[in-house]
Order: structure tokens, then sequence, then C-alpha cells
């Protein structure tokens, strides 16, 4: 069977990642497999190293004294994780996995086991039987890089998972008032319903990043996380870089997976904007050739104007 390892990063949201956590190690236990869990907290006020100390003691935990983003942080434990050596971690005063953790990823690479890599959010609880799910559609689909989980809102209902790689279109929806129906449709990058419903994978361009399990072996040949994303785009870019190398990504209905969303960028809504934008022109400079990115920058200074030209006028009314 399979070896796994969970890493949640998390920032200021205590309470969140306790029941983050409790749900995790429930189905791990159901699961029956060897398993690690990671948390790298980036740099919480609230008692999020404390509490994960006290009360979840198998945890390999990584406090850093300032906030790494999500790229940096999940990759500071990967690179323990996978055996490259010695993470680089911005600022001092990281504790926690130390030589432990670093003869525990040469084990397993030196043993010639898979170990999968779960990234979750900590604003997630994991339902019975969401591992046994995953890893089992990564062990039966070769070719598959990465698998996400079916994501719900609080009150059960669908939260979208996965979606196709963004283009103009998607753009546009963000940025301008189209017709309400279309929403849900592949033209703004989403896949049906029904699919969710089923039992079955399916081939998606790029599960949601709260909730997604990658084989080594893609990391090992694509890198990991591209830091230069902070906050947003990180998992498209990922899974974009997968594709080009031949990996597939899937979505699987019955890994099913509470997540009360966007709990950790609320707190900074400004920076979490200029972060989601910032992302964005990244990604396209990287994925899209000249003409889609000269497209993509009239689209978004005209969609820009438009929404300052309405908050301006809001303001004044």
């Amino acid at each position: 069977m399979a070896e796994l390892t969970v890493v949640i990063v998390s920032w200021n949201v205590r309470d969140l990642l306790a029941a983050c956590l409790r749900s995790l190690f429930a189905d791990l236990e159901r699961w029956g497999g060897a398993a690690e869990v990671w948390v790298v907290d980036n740099g919480s006020t609230d008692g999020t190293p404390e509490m994960v100390a006290r009360d979840f003691p198998p945890v390999r935990l990584i406090a850093s004294e300032e906030n790494l983003g999500f790229a940096a942080g999940n990759n500071r434990a990967m690179r323990e994780i996978l055996g490259e050596g010695a993470p680089q971690v911005a600022g001092r005063g990281a504790r926690g996995a130390g030589r432990g953790a670093q003869v525990a990823g040469r084990r397993a690479q030196s043993a010639g086991r898979r170990v999968h890599v779960w990234l979750l959010n900590p604003d997630t609880e994991v339902l019975p039987g969401a591992t046994a799910a995953l890893v089992e559609a990564l062990e039966s689909h070769p070719r598959a890089g990465v698998v996400g989980a079916k994501l719900l809102y609080p009150d059960g209902s669908l939260q979208h998972s996965a979606f196709r790689f963004p283009g103009l279109l998607q753009l546009a929806f963000d940025l301008f008032p189209l017709p309400a129906r279309l929403y849900e449709t592949p033209l703004n990058g989403r896949y049906p319903r029904r699919l969710y419903e089923g039992t079955a994978p399916f081939p998606v361009d790029h599960p949601l990043g709260a909730a997604m399990m990658v084989r080594t072996e893609a990391i090992r040949q694509v890198g990991l996380l591209d830091e230069g994303f902070r906050m947003y785009c990180e998992e498209i870019d990922w899974c974009w870089r997968m594709r080009k190398a031949g990996w597939k990504a899937l979505c699987v209905p019955t890994a099913q997976v509470v997540h009360h969303a966007g709990q950790s960028t609320k707190q900074v809504p400004i920076p979490s904007f200029v972060n989601l934008w910032t992302s964005r022109a990244r990604l396209y400079r990287k994925h899209h050739g000249p003409v889609r990115r000269r497209l993509a920058r009239a689209l978004v200074r005209m969609g820009m104007r438009r929404r300052m030209r309405g908050a301006s006028q809001e303001w004044r009314g």
C-alpha cells in the first residue's frame, strides 16, 4: 500500500485547523495505510502552533515566524518529505520537523516506495472514506499525476471542485456582467454537476487546491510549486506543468471534503485581491502566447476601469 503524507499550511485559523485535523486523523485511521501529517504554520498569532503541539502530538510541526504564502509553505514541507536536502525558508525561527523528518524522507526514498502527497487546506473537514478514494484513484490510474476531492460547502451543497485551464472567457466572466445561466457552463471553466453525482473519477484540467493528492513521481518530474505565486493560481500552474509533461488530472466524486472557503484570505481582503490579479497575470505570462496575453491585458484594463467607475459612483451616491 502506498505511503501518504498530508501537508496543511495554516494561518490564523486555529479552530478550523483543529476540526480539520480531527476529521483527517479519523479518516486516516479508517483507511489504515501508513501516513504522516505535517502542519506548516505561517506565523499565526492565534495560538495555532501551541494548539497543534498540545492536542496533536503525532503532527510534524513547522512553525515559521512569518507568512511564507501557500506555495512556499507547502514547498517547505515537501523538500523534506521528498529528501531533496535542506529546505529554504524565509526568515529565522522555523522549528519542528528537523532531523527526524529528513530521515523519514530519505527512508521512503531509499526504500523505493511511492509516497503520495496530499495538500489539504486547514479550512476543510475530511469526510469518511475520502482518503481511501483518493489513494485508490492514484493507484488505479498510473498516468494520473494529481487527483482532487469533491468539495462541499458546510451546508452540504456542491462547491465546484475542478476547472478547465483559464483562458479569455473566464476573465470575461470575472470582470463583466454576463448572463447568469452561463456561469456554470464550460464557457466559465465548469464541469457538469452530473459528473460530481457519479462514482467514477473524471478527467479535469485541474482540481481546486483545497484538497488535492499528488503523485511524487510527477512532483519530481515537474518540480515543486512555483513560489512566484504567493497566493492563488499555484495549483493551476502546477497542474498545467504536469499536463505538459504528460500527466493527467482527475476529480474523484467519492472523496468528499467540506470546504469552509476563503477563511484565511478574508482576513486581508485588499492584499488578497492584489495577490489574485498579480497571480493571474503571472499565470497568463507562463502559459499563454503573446496574442492571448495582450488580449488578456486589454480585458483586465477594461474590466478594472469599469469596476472603478462603479465604485466611484457608489461612493458619491
